[in-house]
C-alpha cells in the first residue's frame, strides 16, 4: 500500500488533473525502473505472523535497520509505520507484509542488487532474533484472525469498506503478497501503448508468477489465489480496464475513470480523514461531506490514485500489478520481464501487434485462466503458454538489444516455458509427493 503523497498545491482548474499524470512524461534516457515486492515474516519456532512489536518484531527490525544501516524513519502518530533511505522506501502492508518500494534505477541488474542488498540486511537482523521472511503469493496457513494489524489509519478505515463490499478484500489486505515494477512513458501515446500492452498481458505475468496455491492449510483450486482474490474485491476499482482499449484514450480518459471511483479518505496533518464511498468530483466543487467547504490539493489527487487497483494501474508512471511474490530469482525477474517488453521501441510495437486483436471477452478470460491453471489456461482460442513464449521471447530481445546483460535475469521463466511448471506447480507436487499433504515445509521452502 502507498504511503501518503505530496507536494501538490490546491486544484483550481479541472484540466490539472490530466496535466498531473502529463508531467509524468520523460525522454527514453531519463526512463527509470522502481520494483516493490511484499513478503511476509515469521518466527522460526512457532511459524506464526511476526508482529508489529515487542522484543522480536516489525518494531525491532525498523529500529536496526535505522542504527545499523543508515535507514530513517516514517511516523504515523506515535509509530514508525515506514522507513526511507536514498530514495528507496520499506512500508508495511496491513497485515504486516514488509514492503521495499526501491529507488529508481536505471537497469534492472541494479534492480538486482538493490534486492540483493536489502535481503542480506534483513537477514542479519531477523535471523538473530528467530524471524525469517517469505515469498508467497498468499499465506499458505494463517486464518484471518492470526494476521497482525498495523498501527495505520488508512487501513482501519479500509478494512471497514473492504468488508461491505466484496467478497474477498480483507484477504487481500492481509493475507496476500506480490512483486510489481513501475516503468515510466514517453509521451501520452507511448502511456497508451503501455498501458494497453500492460493490461493485455498482465495475465501472463500472473501465470508466470504464480506462487499461491494454498490458502488456510490446503490447496485452494487455483495456481494463483491472490489473483482470485483480487477478482472478489471491488469491482469499482479494479479490473482490466476495457476503456483503455477503446478510440479516444488518453490521460484524461483514465482521470474520469478515477474521479468516479469511490473515495477512501482525505489525509490532513497526520490522520486520515474518513471519506468512504465519497465522491472526489464533489471534492473539487468543495461539497466533500468529510470536509465542507474545503477544496482539494494536488496531494489529496495523487492519494485518491493510489486507491484504485486494476491490473496496471498509471500514475505519473504505470505499474505493473498481476504477479504473486515468489523466490529471489522470480522477483528480480518481474522488472526484466516488464523492462524488455517496454523499454524497447521494437519489443513494445510487437507486443502491442501480440494482443490487438483481443476482445475485452478475451482478455479477462485470460485473467481468469492464469488464476486458475497458470501456463495450462486459455481463452478466446488463446493458450497462455504460447502468449507467455511469444512474451518472454520479445523481452528478451528488448533486454539484449538494451546492451546490458539483463536478460540472464529472465531465466526463471525460461525455464517455466520449458517445464510447464510455475511456482504453484512445483508447491502443489511437493504437498502430494515428499510433504505427505503436511505444509509445515512451506516456511522453510519458500523463505527468502
Amino acid at each position: 500500500m502507498s504511503i501518503p503523497q505530496s507536494g501538490g498545491g490546491l486544484i483550481e482548474s479541472f484540466d490539472q488533473l490530466a496535466a498531473y499524470m502529463e508531467a509524468g512524461c520523460k525522454p527514453a534516457a531519463d526512463w527509470r525502473i522502481g520494483a516493490e515486492h511484499e513478503k511476509f515474516g515469521w518466527l522460526t519456532d512457532s511459524r506464526t505472523p511476526l508482529p508489529y512489536a515487542g522484543d522480536r518484531s516489525i518494531s525491532a527490525i525498523f529500529a536496526q535497520l535505522q542504527a545499523r544501516f543508515g535507514w530513517t524513519p516514517v511516523h504515523e502518530g506515535e509509530h514508525v509505520i515506514g522507513l526511507t533511505r536514498n530514495g528507496a522506501n520499506i512500508s508495511l502492508e496491513p497485515g504486516g507484509q514488509f514492503e521495499l518500494s526501491g529507488a529508481p534505477l536505471a537497469s534492472t541488474l541494479e534492480v538486482g542488487a538493490e534486492l540483493q542488498n536489502h535481503l542480506d540486511e534483513l537477514r542479519q537482523i531477523a535471523e538473530p532474533m528467530g524471524a525469517r521472511f517469505m515469498g508467497i503469493g498468499a499465506a499458505p496457513v494463517w486464518t484471518h484472525d492470526q494476521m497482525p494489524v498495523m498501527p495505520k489509519g488508512r487501513y482501519r478505515l479500509m478494512t471497514d469498506y473492504m468488508g461491505r463490499v466484496g467478497t474477498h478484500g480483507t484477504q487481500m489486505m492481509y493475507r496476500t503478497c506480490t512483486v510489481q515494477v513501475n516503468l515510466d512513458y514517453g509521451s501520452e501515446a507511448d502511456f497508451v501503448q503501455k498501458l494497453r500492452v500492460a493490461l493485455a498481458l498482465q495475465p501472463v505475468a500472473t501465470a508466470l508468477f504464480a506462487s499461491s496455491p494454498f490458502f488456510e492449510g490446503r490447496p485452494n483450486g487455483h495456481r494463483s489465489w491472490r489473483s482470485r482474490i483480487w477478482r472478489g474485491l471491488d469491482d469499482s476499482r479494479t479490473g482490466m480496464l476495457p476503456f483503455a482499449f477503446e478510440e479516444g484514450m488518453g490521460f484524461q480518459r483514465y482521470v474520469d475513470w478515477v474521479l468516479d471511483v469511490p473515495m477512501y479518505f482525505v489525509y490532513r496533518d497526520g490522520r486520515y480523514i474518513d471519506a468512504l464511498g465519497q465522491s472526489f468530483r464533489d471534492f473539487l466543487n468543495g461539497r466533500l461531506p468529510a470536509l465542507p467547504g474545503e477544496k482539494p490539493t494536488l496531494s489529496d489527487w495523487a492519494d485518491h490514485m493510489t486507491t484504485v487497483f486494476p491490473e496496471a494501474r498509471a500514475k505519473r508512471f504505470i505499474e505493473m500489478r498481476g504477479a504473486d511474490c515468489g523466490d529471489q530469482a522470480h522477483i528480480a525477474a518481474l522488472p526484466a520481464f516488464w523492462v524488455g517488453l517496454m523499454y524497447d521501441h521494437a519489443a513494445l510495437d510487437a507486443a502491442w501487434d501480440l494482443v490487438k486483436g483481443f476482445d475485452a471477452e478475451t482478455r479477462e478470460g485470460l485473467r481468469v485462466a492464469a488464476s486458475v491453471s497458470a501456463l495450462r489456461g486459455e481463452a478466446g482460442g488463446v493458450r497462455l503458454i504460447d502468449l507467455a513464449r511469444a512474451a518472454v521471447g520479445l523481452s528478451h530481445a528488448g533486454l539484449a538489444a538494451r546492451g546490458l546483460g539483463e536478460a540472464e535475469q529472465l531465466a526463471p521463466l525460461v525455464e517455466s516455458l520449458k517445464t510447464g511448471q510455475v511456482q504453484a506447480d512445483r508447491w502443489l507436487a511437493l504437498y502430494e509427493g515428499d510433504w505427505g499433504r503436511d505444509l509445515t515445509p512451506i516456511y522453510e521452502a519458500a523463505s527468502l
